[in-house]
C-alpha cells in the first residue's frame, strides 16, 4: 500500500474556484424559460451533477414535469452552456479560491502530479482564464467521460491518463457526488465542505483556506498505514 500519495486530483467548482453562482444564474435564466422556478436551495443538488442530468432535474421540477426528445434537451443544455460561457468571461486569477494557489505550489514542489477532474465541459477554458493551466499534469476531458459523478470514471480517467495506481490518488471535492466517486475509486478523499453533506469524505475542512498540504498528506498517510 503506497504510504506517499503519487497524484492529487482537484475538482473545480468550488474547490478550484467557485463558478456554481454562474452555472446557477445561467440554470435560472433557462428554467425560467420554459415555466420553471428554481431557487438556491434546489440548486444545492445540481453541484457535481453534469449538465444533462442538471437539465432533468430541472424539467421535472415542472407542473406536471416537462418532457423532451432527446435532441431537444441537447439544444436546451446547449442554450444554458451559452449564457453561462457569457457570465464566465468575467472570470480572472482573483477568483481562485483562497488557499489554492498556496496549494498547488506546494503540491507542484512535492513533485506530486496534478489533474484536474472536474464535470464542467468548460473546465480547460476555465483554468486558462485563471492562469493555472501551466499547474496541471493532466485535465479530464468531461465530453469523454460515459459516467458521471458519483461514478468513479472521473477519478479513475485521471489516475488511468497518468498510470497511477488508485489507491495512491487524493481527490478532493466540495460535492457529496464528488467524495462518494472519489472514495468508489478506492481514493483517498478530501471534502471541502460542511458535515451534513460531506461526512463520508476521509478528511473533511470548512473551506479552502483550511486544505493545507502538509496536513493533507499526514491524513492519507494515517489512512494508509490502517488499511
Amino acid at each position: 500500500m503506497a504510504q506517499s500519495p503519487k497524484l492529487i486530483i482537484y475538482d473545480l467548482d468550488g474547490v478550484i474556484t467557485d463558478t456554481a453562482e454562474f452555472h446557477f444564474l445561467a440554470w435560472k435564466k433557462l428554467a425560467e424559460e420554459l415555466g420553471i422556478s428554481i431557487d438556491r436551495h434546489f440548486n444545492e443538488q445540481l453541484k457535481g451533477i453534469n449538465r444533462m442530468d442538471s437539465l432533468d432535474r430541472i424539467l421535472e421540477q415542472g407542473d406536471p414535469p416537462l418532457e423532451f426528445s432527446a435532441e431537444e434537451k441537447v439544444e436546451l443544455a446547449t442554450r444554458k452552456n451559452g449564457y453561462y460561457l457569457e457570465l464566465i468571461e468575467a472570470i480572472n486569477p482573483s477568483h481562485i479560491l483562497p488557499g489554492i494557489d498556496r496549494l498547488l505550489d506546494d503540491n507542484k514542489q512535492a513533485g506530486i502530479k496534478i489533474a484536474l477532474g472536474s464535470a464542467s465541459k468548460n473546465a480547460a477554458h476555465i483554468l486558462d482564464k485563471l492562469e493555472l493551466s501551466d499547474r496541471f499534469d493532466y485535465v479530464v476531458e468531461a465530453a469523454r467521460i460515459v459516467n458521471g459523478k458519483p461514478d468513479p470514471e472521473t477519478f479513475t480517467a485521471a489516475a488511468d491518463a497518468l498510470e497511477i495506481p488508485y489507491e495512491a490518488c487524493i481527490g478532493i471535492e466540495d460535492a457529496a457526488a464528488g467524495v462518494e466517486a472519489v472514495n468508489r475509486a478506492g481514493m483517498f478523499s478530501v471534502g471541502v465542505g460542511d458535515q451534513a453533506h460531506l461526512g463520508h469524505a476521509d478528511y473533511l475542512v470548512e473551506d479552502t483556506s483550511e486544505l493545507i498540504f502538509t496536513e493533507i498528506l499526514d491524513r492519507f498517510r494515517e489512512s494508509r498505514k490502517s488499511k
